[in-house]
């Protein structure tokens, strides 16, 4: 039996009820469960495919915009050959492993193998590494023909675009070359812990088995959104022999995101110290106090979906409950419906255009926002899923990031975000 035959097995095993939470569950062919708050929001499976599906077809196949900007277009995604194809950040004009490996886990789940694997070549063909100290890596932004800007590593990239593989072989099998998912899976998961073996340098540290921020270059911090432990405990299964480096890191990585949040707030910094405290970038003015690295912005809306899948593929625990509490009794007070998209750590906005986004917050904060219901126990907690729900899908110059976690928060609250692996699991 290969790796990737047991690893939806062992989730079911693992995963328990929400407490409070028993109804709006998608069960699995193990038994097992995952969250759906949508349905326990009231909405019918039927709308919630329907729903998914909209999103998928503007993001990925909607009106590409016009050139040169694209900025009044729909779709990220964008085929530039019958093989091969990528997702751009819009507003940046490049290609970011971010979105590579956020768009082949989307692409994956909903069972959109030709998406995927031109996603995948693209990755494999200009943006994985072929020699020095952090090959089998990818360089985390490249042109949208492939050409490499920065050699820099990305780590939430690489791990996204691991565990889309490792799942891809068990949900469609292996094939030849590049489309082997499993070996290829394997490589970039052992390069992780392996590189300094050879003379490189390794992704994770092995002190506090936490992902460095940037390697080669970036190494003495994280970021609390890099942190996933639901994925690490994937990744003992897959690559066995490293599997007590992995379940050191999914100790290490819930420890992140329990840290990295305010008790007061439930707000996370978009960078991190290992303790999860706050870490001002290098590249940031000591005298700026809405510097992005030590407040709540992009980066670290994803925090809250890194806490809440955990507890949905594995069972929830007290402190993420706590957190996503926290974090709702903040937001209420801030308005469910009005709230901005930008804080400082004690809740106070950023100022002037820093919080101009339109709606009045980011689709994909909303996104994530809404993730909290599965954890917690307030009685607004549904609040969050309805306004996510009544959220258009994000078009025009901000469609990248939104867009991509936008659907991520679809697959999440919905229960489809899977671990495939078992015969039962696996579906065409």
């Amino acid at each position: 039996m290969t790796a990737a035959a047991v690893l939806a097995g062992t989730a079911t095993a693992q995963a328990q009820s929400t407490p409070g939470h028993g109804s709006g569950r998608n069960a699995n062919a193990q038994g097992g469960h995952y969250i759906d708050v949508f349905e326990q929001a009231g909405y019918s499976h039927k709308a919630v495919k329907k729903k998914i599906e909209a999103a998928w077809d503007q993001l990925f196949h909607g009106a590409p915009g016009t050139a040169p900007d694209y900025f009044d277009g729909e779709s990220i995604y964008y085929q530039v050959s019958p093989d091969m194809a990528y997702v751009t950040d819009v507003a940046n004009h490049d290609v970011r492993t971010e979105g590579i490996g956020y768009a082949m886990m989307i692409a994956l789940q909903l069972g959109k193998k030709h998406e995927f694997d031109s996603l995948w070549n693209f990755a494999k063909t200009h943006m994985q590494l072929k020699s020095g100290p952090t090959k089998s890596f990818f360089a985390w932004h490249t042109r949208i023909d492939g050409t490499i800007i920065d050699t820099g590593i990305a780590p939430d990239g690489d791990e996204w675009i691991a565990a889309a593989l490792a799942f891809a072989a068990g949900r469609w099998g292996n094939g030849d070359g590049i489309y082997d998912y499993e070996a290829e899976a394997k490589q970039i998961l052992r390069a992780m812990w392996h590189q300094s073996d050879t003379g490189g340098v390794d992704m994770f540290d092995r002190t506090t088995y936490l992902p460095r921020f940037s390697p080669p270059g970036v190494n003495d911090f994280s970021d609390a959104s890099y942190a996933l432990p639901a994925f690490y405990r994937v990744f003992a299964k897959v690559v066995p022999e490293d599997a007590k480096l992995w379940n050191k890191a999914v100790v290490a990585g819930e420890q992140m995101l329990q840290n990295a949040h305010s008790p007061v707030t439930g707000l996370s910094p978009s960078y991190s110290n290992w303790d999860g405290t706050p870490h001002l970038a290098p590249w940031e003015s000591r005298t700026n106090t809405e510097a992005y690295s030590i407040t709540f912005q992009e980066d670290a809306w994803r925090v809250i979906a890194n806490a809440n899948l955990d507890a949905s593929w594995w069972g929830v625990k007290p402190w993420q409950t706590q957190f996503s509490n926290t974090l709702e009794r903040f937001f209420v007070g801030q308005g469910v419906t009005t709230y901005v998209s930008r804080y400082q750590l004690d809740g106070t906005p950023l100022k002037g255009g820093q919080n101009t986004y339109e709606p009045p917050h980011a689709e994909g904060l909303v996104a994530m926002n809404s993730t909290s219901a599965i954890t917690a126990t307030n009685p607004a907690r549904l609040d969050f899923v309805r306004d996510f729900w009544n959220t258009p899908v994000p078009s025009g110059r901000a469609r990248y990031y939104d867009g991509m976690l936008y659907l991520l928060g679809m697959l999440y609250d919905s229960g489809n975000f899977r671990m495939y692996g078992t015969d039962g699991d696996r579906k065409s």
